[in-house]
C-alpha cells in the first residue's frame, strides 16, 4: 500500500509472489484520499437538510448487507487525515483500546514524504463525516521500526486530549493479553473498516457507512506463498480471500478481531491487501497485535 514515492500509482512484486499479485504501495494518494472525497460527497449528498436519525432510518441497507448497529462495533473508529503541507484529507481506521489510546496502522499517519498534521477521529458513529464523538489530535507514535518499503511493523497508536466517555456506542476492544502466543490458525474473525464493501462497488450508501466481513485466519506460510517473505513476516496475520472475501481498499488501520467466550479481542490492524482487489481469492494482511503489545502498553 505504500513505499517512498509520493506521487502515482506505485505497485511492486513480492518476492516469490504468485504470478501478477501485486501490492499497493502508495496508499493515500491511490486509495486515502479519493475514498476521504468520496465518502464526504457522498454524506453531504445524504444529509442534505436531514439531521442523523432521519438519514439512519431511510438508509437502513447498504451494498452488500444491513447497517449494523453502532453498538455493535463501538470500539471502531473512523480517522480522517490532513498532512504538513497538502491540501485534502485522507480516511483510515482506528480501534479504541481505551478512554484516551487507539491503534492504528502506521502508514496511516506516516508515508514517504507525507506526514501527518492532525487526525480527527470519529467514535460512536455510522458515518465519516457527520455524527459521534469527533477529537482531533496531533499525538500519533509510529512503531520506532515502521519500515515503508517493507510494510513491516505498520503499528502506531493514537492519543486523545482528553478521555472518553464510555457508552453503548463507545466502547475499547480488550487486547489478547492472555493469547500472546497464540497464532489463531484457522479460527474464524471479523473485520471492519469504511472500504468498499466489493471490487465493483459504487453504490453511494456502501462508502458512507461501516462495514464487516468475516474471515478465517491462514498461516504465515499460506500468506507468504501469496506475498512473499519480504511482506509477510511472522508478525504477519493474514486471512483467507477464498470464496471471494476480504479485506478491500479504504480498510487500512481497521480492527480484525476474534470472539473468546462472548469477549472480542483484537489480533489484527488492517495493512496492506493485493492491488488486483478484494474479491479475487487473495488474503488479506493486518499487523499481527500479539507482535506489537509491549510496544501499544508501552504508549498506554
Amino acid at each position: 500500500m505504500r513505499i517512498l514515492v509520493l506521487l502515482g500509482l506505485v505497485t511492486v512484486v513480492a518476492s516469490n509472489p504468485l504470478a501478477g499479485v501485486r501490492i499497493p504501495l502508495s496508499y493515500h494518494e491511490e486509495i486515502g484520499f479519493p475514498l476521504a472525497k468520496r465518502i464526504k460527497e457522498t454524506e453531504d449528498r445524504i444529509f442534505a437538510g436531514k439531521d442523523y436519525e432521519t438519514v439512519l432510518r431511510e438508509n437502513g441497507r447498504i451494498v452488500g448487507g444491513e447497517i449494523a448497529p453502532i453498538a455493535a462495533h463501538p470500539y471502531m473508529a473512523g480517522l480522517v487525515i490532513m498532512f504538513l503541507g497538502i491540501v485534502g484529507q485522507s480516511a483510515c481506521g482506528a480501534s479504541l483500546i481505551s478512554s484516551t489510546r487507539l491503534v492504528t496502522a502506521a502508514h496511516c499517519w506516516s508515508y514517504g514524504q507525507l506526514q501527518g498534521l492532525q487526525v480527527t477521529v470519529v467514535l460512536g458513529s455510522h458515518f465519516l463525516f457527520y455524527g459521534g464523538n469527533r477529537i482531533p489530535t496531533t499525538r500519533v507514535v509510529v512503531h520506532p521500526n515502521w519500515d515503508q518499503t517493507t510494510l513491516n511493523n505498520d503499528v502506531a497508536v493514537i492519543i486523545l486530549p482528553q478521555n472518553v466517555t464510555f457508552t453503548g456506542d463507545i466502547q475499547p476492544i480488550a487486547l489478547p493479553g492472555y493469547h500472546l502466543d497464540d497464532q489463531f490458525i484457522g479460527e474464524w474473525a471479523t473485520a471492519v473498516g469504511y472500504g468498499r464493501t466489493s471490487d465493483q462497488q459504487v453504490g453511494i450508501n456502501a462508502n458512507a457507512v461501516v462495514s464487516h466481513v468475516n474471515l478465517q485466519v491462514i498461516s504465515v506460510q499460506q500468506c507468504q506463498a501469496t506475498f512473499g517473505t519480504t511482506f509477510v513476516r511472522e508478525s504477519t496475520i493474514c486471512t483467507s480471500g477464498t470464496g471471494g472475501v476480504g479485506v478491500c481498499n479504504g480498510d487500512s488501520g481497521g480492527p480484525l478481531f476474534i470472539n473468546r467466550n462472548g469477549q472480542n479481542i483484537l489480533v489484527g490492524i488492517s495493512s496492506f491487501v493485493a492491488a488486483a482487489g478484494c474479491e479475487l481469492g487473495f488474503p488479506s494482511a493486518f499487523a499481527r497485535v500479539t507482535s506489537f503489545y509491549s510496544f501499544i502498553l508501552h504508549n498506554m
